[in-house]
């Protein structure tokens, strides 16, 4: 078996273009499944029974309704391709029905709330310097951790303040960030060249470097951002997708196109921005006042006044 599921890793990464996160992912959740039904057991001899067994076990376990259908999926999509290339007769996930998925809202920090998280008092050191223009970033670009750590520094225009990000799937896409940001990144490669002089790696690309001079990783990103969670006393949890989430919440509530959110947060389907949207009925009917011509009382008359005038 461990065999069968090595090959649909190469499938995956060849001919999917999957991520290595994805991979890996993939690969643990199919081991698992294996683990609890049998090690040894032969593909051929998965039954749709099995399968359901398993998923009510992670239920049982307290797996979430997301959890869940992310590892069926991951059981399917390995069947299917066994299927595919003749190696079983059918796929035992199928006609097996995903969990209604639990309707939660992602966390968001107010306006103040963000500002606090990223502006860091007197940043002058390696860390700091460094950690602030992440900081900056996330809340200013709204990008994913996993986009953030990827970014190279040919990917980062300062004139005009873009960054070509590659998002989920390999889809490319160019990201605006603020002057705020663009102020802490511009101090920031000053010294990232310092660093990479000092551990003699001129060649490297990764825009955020750890003090050994190679790529940061997304782990430590969510380390630097609980530790400054942490620094400035915020109760609520945080996490580099909170940036995310509240970045867009903020934009669309200052009065952004959700369109024009949609392709910066690089999202596929319009459906998937919408959840980003938990405005209030009282926001709701301020930008209906505001906005809406029988709002104010208006009538043909008025505009008749207005033309005469």
């Amino acid at each position: 078996m461990n065999r069968e599921i090595q090959a649909f890793m190469v499938f995956l990464m060849a001919e999917k273009n999957a991520s290595p996160n994805t991979i890996k992912a993939y690969g643990r959740d199919l081991e698992k499944f294996f683990s609890f039904i049998g090690a040894h057991r032969d593909a051929a001899s998965v039954s749709s029974r099995d399968v359901r067994s398993w998923l009510a076990f992670l239920r049982k376990n307290g797996a979430g309704s997301s959890t869940i259908s992310r590892k069926k999926a991951s059981v399917a999509s390995f069947f299917r391709f066994l299927l595919v290339r003749g190696m079983v007769s059918g796929n035992p996930v199928d006609h097996i029905r995903s969990p209604r998925k639990e309707k939660t809202l992602p966390q968001c920090m107010s306006v103040d709330e963000a500002f606090a998280m990223v502006e860091i008092r007197a940043a002058s050191g390696f860390v700091e310097v460094r950690n602030r223009a992440i900081l900056e970033l996330l809340y200013s670009a709204g990008i994913r951790v996993g986009e953030l750590t990827g970014l190279d520094v040919p990917d980062v225009s300062m004139s005009p303040e873009m960054i070509k990000v590659k998002g989920k799937g390999g889809r490319e896409r160019i990201v605006p960030y603020g002057r705020k940001a663009a102020d802490s990144l511009g101090a920031w490669l000053s010294v990232r060249g310092a660093m990479l002089e000092r551990r003699r790696r001129p060649e490297e690309q990764a825009l955020f470097i750890n003090n050994r001079a190679t790529r940061l990783s997304p782990r430590s990103v969510q380390r630097i951002v609980a530790a400054r969670r942490m620094e400035t006393g915020m109760t609520c949890p945080v996490t580099p997708h909170t940036f995310r989430h509240s970045m867009a919440t903020h934009l669309l509530e200052s009065g952004a196109d959700l369109r024009g959110i949609q392709e910066i947060l690089g999202h596929a389907s319009l459906a998937t921005t919408q959840q980003y949207t938990h405005l209030d009925y009282s926001r709701l009917a301020e930008v209906y006042d505001r906005a809406h011509p029988r709002a104010q009382g208006r009538s043909s008359t008025d505009n008749e006044e207005g033309e005469d005038g």
